[in-house]
């Protein structure tokens, strides 16, 4: 395997000098007026929205690790406001008018991010851009027809979404065999940890402590237990999205599903001329194993995919290492894809963990009865979900109530996943029926959505 470096916690650090030094941890008990846990983004944007709110407010983030550390510094870096879930299962707390609001919320985001990152004055590289989503079969071509008109008809603005086809989409990027393409507009690119790392910086100048080295093992009303002391708080958001099942209580909550990364080494501009890929869009295709990919600031491929999805009892990756067996997948999709790009060699792989919920659909809520709220379960999106998320938690904190906090997914009440070790059984079932359905696909030539991925998406309840 010619990957150069296989280990860290992601080559976004890398790209901005290496992993941060530490802050200090806790020094002891402490009261506040909230504690969030967790300093991705979720909780830094909720930390954020507060002080906007209620700039005298005492708030104290603990962090097992460093701001950054999880999924906000790995991530692929689309900020996409994306819709990425059922939309059916919201109806089971709300409205179709509310669901269609909440999708407007989250389209919403994408200007929202931008406009603090200039406020703030945080240089993550954004670009505003589209997401072109590649069909390279009669089958996902149909898929993606499928998708765009559900979209419409759940009142996306016409002027977001567009499907096109093989001759436009191979104007755009040259994928191999492909039949045409969805279009989101009005998304961006991001460089992730430059996002997380500057947004931690600026609610640290609002007054906001933030503690690393600091692992919490248990939560309750008023009350946050950790390895440094007792945090006492009126208020408590718990931010942990993919490490949830860390948390006493909340094992089987939101399981911890593995996404991974490779990074190529620079393209040469001729190689970009080939690919034709010139105006940094987001990339990613209609399989059931689907990927994602970007075009960073200085000209390498950034393809993230599954690989291994889930570790047994919920676990976590250590420290982002990932599996030769998962680089190797996620290089054959980049030549499947891109067959220009198989001279390039890959410079970097790392995987981190995305917190999903039973029903696969994001969540944010509080308990007024313990004061302790919490979002997350974005399954892949959460790099624009999370703002949303912030919001909405600072609302619910401060006990508003307004438009966010009417949205479907607020307070939604979702079962757990079950014990092991059936989820591990079904989760691993489900993608390695979603592969077989991609290659069965792929062979058959048909239209039709292969009975292997409608299988598997029964089994787990997609």
């Amino acid at each position: 395997m010619d990957v150069k470096k296989n280990g860290g916690i992601s080559f976004w650090y890398d790209d901005m000098g290496g992993i941060p030094a530490y802050r200090a941890p806790l020094p002891g008990d402490l009261d506040v007026d909230v504690c969030i846990i967790g300093a991705g983004y979720t909780g830094l944007w909720t930390a954020y929205y507060l002080k906007e709110a209620q700039p005298d407010l005492n708030i104290a983030i603990v962090e097992r690790e460093f701001a950054g550390f999880g999924a906000s510094g790995r991530n692929g870096g689309w900020l996409s406001g994306g819709f990425a879930w059922s939309r059916e299962n919201y109806l089971d707390n709300g409205t179709r008018q509310g669901v269609m609001d909440m999708e407007r919320a989250l389209l919403g985001v994408v200007d929202e991010v931008i406009r603090v990152a200039d406020a703030e004055g945080i240089d993550a590289d954004i670009r505003r851009t589209d997401c072109l989503t590649y069909a390279c079969s009669p089958a996902q071509m149909k898929r993606l027809r499928a998708e765009y008109d559900q979209s419409i008809a759940w009142g996306v603005p016409q002027d977001r979404l567009a499907l096109i086809g093989a001759d436009e989409a191979a104007s755009r990027i040259r994928v191999k065999n492909a039949h045409g393409a969805l279009v989101s507009h009005g998304v961006a690119r991001v460089q992730p940890a430059k996002l997380v790392r500057g947004l931690a910086a600026a609610v640290e100048r609002r007054g906001v402590r933030i503690y690393e080295q600091t692992a919490v093992s248990a939560i309750s009303k008023g009350c946050v237990e950790t390895d440094r002391g007792r945090v006492r708080a009126d208020r408590i958001v718990r931010a942990t999205e993919g490490y949830t099942s860390s948390i006493k209580g909340a094992e089987r909550e939101w399981v911890p599903l593995n996404s991974a990364i490779v990074v190529t080494e620079p393209l040469p501009q001729s190689m970009w001329d080939d690919l034709g890929w010139e105006d940094y869009q987001l990339l990613g295709d209609a399989s059931h194993a689907y990927c994602y990919a970007q075009r960073t600031r200085e000209g390498r491929i950034a393809m993230g995919g599954r690989g291994v999805p889930y570790r047994y009892g919920s676990g976590t990756d250590t420290r982002g290492q990932t599996q030769p067996e998962t680089i190797a997948q996620l290089k054959g999709i980049l030549a499947r894809l891109l067959p220009q790009t198989r001279g390039i060699g890959l410079h970097q792989a790392w995987c981190g963990v995305l917190g999903v919920p039973r029903d696969w659909c994001a969540t944010a809520g509080i308990d007024p009865a313990t004061g302790i709220a919490k979002a997350g379960g974005y399954v892949g999106v959460g790099v624009s979900t999370s703002n949303l998320s912030g919001q909405t938690l600072a609302d619910l904190v401060l006990d508003r109530r307004t438009e966010r906090t009417d949205l479907p997914w607020v307070n939604r009440k979702v079962r757990r996943w079950e014990p092991e070790p059936f989820r591990w059984l079904g989760i691993h079932a489900m993608y390695r029926l979603y592969h077989m359905a991609d290659r069965r696909e792929a062979r058959q030539g048909g239209a039709e959505t292969s009975m292997l991925a409608r299988l598997a998406n029964k089994i787990t309840g997609r």
